[in-house]
């Protein structure tokens, strides 16, 4: 870059730091789309040494070894889009004044609020069944095909069917009043079935959880998660039905409505729900967009529009509509539906199949936990931090905690992982104990890449948006994130180790082909977290059975945080879940960003194998905390591997790490991203909560972010040039700041339990 150019570049960030006002929020992120496209990502690598002894390698098959990515010096890099983009004719809204929503029951220092003893012992009867029939949760799990639900998924206490579906029919305007007046009636009545909401000030029926079976607080604790139908939110979706059903008739267009628990209102515009057939987009400036997706390019509805222009382009029909709905008063929120994309951080043009070095480290010979896994060796991110044999400057320290803290997770804590699903047979994932029945989330069978919309199978069919694109691949993204979380099975004597040997993993498949519609992702947070049920083929409600303790965001958008995800995040929160999200990786502050630039997150920065952000990594203030999440072009341990996470996806141009030998196929990859980097966090999380099970969500939040290793202004850092506007470090000649959160994790730092419960 010139110094012309970079001297304005950073006069443009300068001036958006400036600007503060709300009404000029679009203008500060459109400036900072333009400071990402600018900066220059000039990344070093280093050359692959030689084999030294191959040790544990030579006593597994080759698939349970075999690896993809080696150092590239010369890396084709592709961060996060600058343009976001968003699902033509699809609006997500909520009516004003809906009190926050209930639960139906609360537990509060092991005392149990429920108005309904009935309610408990029915869910309670659930476990007993689930409980017994753990083959078929197993079945739900790994069927090729989403399949009726069994009776240990299916809860007693629920309305017959889930929300309804409004048909908005302007040319049958008294039909369409009627048929809302209908949907409102249908909503008391399930309502009515259900337990009423508990006050957190009083209760008719107060019990004990501490002398209570187990079966019983388990089933407390589910309903203290669940939603009640709000009748407040039934009055306002009514009403605000109304106002969409004149919107529509002013542009005479149709749509449809789903409604909701707790009053967030999906709107899909034209005679079929914006179907492909009816809108055409206009051509958009990126080869990998669908016919249903658009880039956003800030257009804006005129205050007077020619009413056959809206209708022709369907881009324009859903700015107006949007613009009209927001003028109307009624809402609290009203949005575009966005589309969101996972936080892997390389796209490098693939050269023949590459050979490895054969080189694996010694095996750890003392009293350390070590798992057997053939690969862990090469899982520098999880080793204890230091510069001695079986240590990494970057690691984050899994080894000392499992040892030193006698635990190396539970089956009674959950992570949810909200991603592109789970390849179910993926041989380290298949017969893992830790994977949990999960749901697929995504509405549009166009983008589900599955042959259908929502269903009880989370399987990762791939995500591939463009194939004329060269090289391009279904990414498996979902299945890296959970393998780092403790998705693959640790110390089976194949592949790789996850960050809690022991945890439940609940797969919630929210993106699919060319990403995740926001409506769906603000679903599947509120279904992993267990307020929310899905809906099974026969239309019957299908609760999450596991409510997440912790849920995983490894997913990006270059936005400021949408109202309607910022809801979701606060719905999930107020229940207990703890949020993790990557930081992104813009290399912008990521306060444009979204869910890193969330409210109630905790936000991941990545680091490399020097324990220094990475290059592609957001920053800022928002930023909670650095982890590891890999640098593809560099080798800084000289293990003659790249310092990327390695963990669970299939792969192809792969390798032998034993021979050196091409390998066509494997199972196991060389990643990095933020989205590496947020899984250990959530992984640090559950050994955090089977260490101390009854800690609260800010106790473990509080002994996370104290169980890190202060980062010094320069190991937050980066060229002047490449980060224009951020600010010059005194004494470090063109090098400035990017603030990395408040350490990098270091589990080490964890103080021991003492054996009198103290610590």
């Amino acid at each position: 870059m010139s110094k012309p150019a970079g001297l304005a570049l950073g006069t443009a960030m300068a001036g958006l730091l400036a600007l503060s006002s709300c009404d000029q929020q679009d203008l500060r992120l459109e400036r900072a789309r333009d400071l990402a496209d600018s900066t220059l990502d000039q990344l070093s690598g280093r050359t692959i040494v030689e084999p030294s002894s191959p040790n544990a390698l030579e006593a597994v098959d080759i698939a349970d070894r075999a690896i993809a990515g080696t150092v590239r010096n010369d890396m084709n890099f592709e961060t996060a889009s600058a343009s976001s983009m968003f699902a033509i004719g699809s609006i997500i809204a909520k009516p004003k004044n809906i009190p926050p929503a209930e639960a139906m029951a609360v537990v509060e220092d092991d005392a149990l609020f429920l108005e309904d003893p009935e309610a408990l012992e029915e869910v309670a009867e659930e476990e007993v069944a689930q409980e017994s029939a753990p083959d078929a949760d197993m079945d739900a799990i790994t069927a090729p095909a989403p399949a009726a639900p069994s009776t240990t998924r299916s809860l007693t206490v629920q309305p017959a069917r889930v929300m309804p579906k409004i048909k908005l029919d302007p040319a049958a305007r008294e039909q369409t009043l009627q048929k809302i007046e209908e949907a409102s009636r249908e909503l008391e009545q399930a309502a009515a079935k259900e337990p009423a909401p508990v006050k957190r000030t009083r209760s008719l029926n107060t019990r004990s959880l501490e002398s209570a079976p187990v079966i019983e607080q388990k089933a407390a604790r589910k309903l203290a998660r669940r939603s009640v139908i709000s009748r407040d939110a039934i009055t306002a979706q009514r009403d605000a039905n109304s106002v969409m059903l004149d919107t529509l008739s002013k542009y005479g267009m149709g749509g449809e409505v789903a409604l909701s628990r707790e009053g967030q209102m999906v709107i899909q515009i034209g005679e079929d729900g914006a179907s492909p057939t009816q809108f055409t987009p206009e051509r958009a400036p990126r080869s990998a967009l669908q016919n249903f997706l658009a880039v956003d390019a800030k257009l804006e509805c005129p205050d007077n529009p020619d009413m056959m222009q809206v209708q022709s382009s369907p881009v324009l029909a859903t700015e107006c509509i949007v613009k009209d709905l927001r003028e109307s008063g009624q809402f609290e929120y009203v949005e575009k539906d966005y589309i969101f994309e996972n936080q892997f951080a390389r796209k490098p043009t693939p050269e023949t199949p590459t050979t490895g070095t054969g080189v694996t480290p010694d095996v750890i010979t003392d009293a350390s936990i070590t798992p057997n896994d053939p690969l862990w060796d090469l899982q520098w991110h999880f080793q204890n931090n230091g510069s001695g044999e079986g240590e990494s400057i970057g690691g984050s320290s899994f080894q000392d905690f499992w040892t030193r803290q006698g635990t190396e997770g539970s089956e009674d804590v959950v992570v949810a992982v909200v991603d592109t699903g789970l390849q179910l047979e993926h041989p380290d994932i298949k017969d893992s104990p830790n994977i949990a029945p999960g749901w697929d989330m995504v509405s549009d069978p166009r983008m589900g890449n599955d042959g259908d919309g929502r269903d009880s199978d989370p399987n990762d069919p791939g995500d591939l948006c463009d194939p004329s694109v060269p090289y391009a691949a279904d990414t498996f993204h979902g299945t890296h994130v959970a393998g780092t979380i403790g998705a693959a099975a640790t110390n089976n004597a194949s592949g790789v180790a996850g960050g809690a040997w022991n945890v439940k993993i609940v797969p919630v498949r929210a993106l699919g082909k060319c990403g995740g519609r926001l409506s769906d992702i603000n679903d599947a947070i509120r279904w992993a977290g267990g307020l929310i049920p899905a809906e099974d083929e026969e239309g019957n409600e299908i609760w999450n059975d596991n409510p997440a303790d912790v849920i995983n965001l490894s997913i990006g958008l270059f936005e400021f945080c949408p109202a309607s995800l910022q809801d979701a995040i606060d719905s999930v929160t107020e229940r207990g879940v703890i949020v993790v999200s990557a930081a992104g990786n813009a290399r912008v502050a990521t306060q444009y960003y979204a869910p890193g630039g969330c409210a109630n997150v905790i936000t991941v920065a990545a680091g490399d194998a020097r324990g220094v952000i990475a290059p592609y990594s957001n920053f800022g203030p928002e930023v909670d905390i650095l982890a590891p999440g890999g640098d593809l072009t560099r080798d800084d341990n000289g293990d003659g591997r790249p310092d990327g996470v390695l963990s669970t996806k299939a792969a192809t141009n792969c390798y032998d790490p034993l021979t050196g030998d091409a390998v066509e196929d494997c199972y196991y990859a060389f990643e990095q991203g933020t989205s590496m980097a947020a899984p250990h966090v959530s992984a640090a999380l559950a050994l955090l909560k089977a260490r101390d099970p009854d800690a609260t969500p800010d106790e473990l939040k509080a002994t996370l972010l104290a169980a890190v290793s202060p980062r010094s202004a320069q190991q937050c850092s980066g060229s002047c040039a490449l980060y224009p506007g951020t600010t010059p470090i005194e004494g470090s000649e063109g090098m400035c700041s990017r603030p990395c959160g408040q350490g990098l994790l270091d589990l080490a730092l964890v103080p021991e339990k003492m054996s009198s419960g103290g610590e």
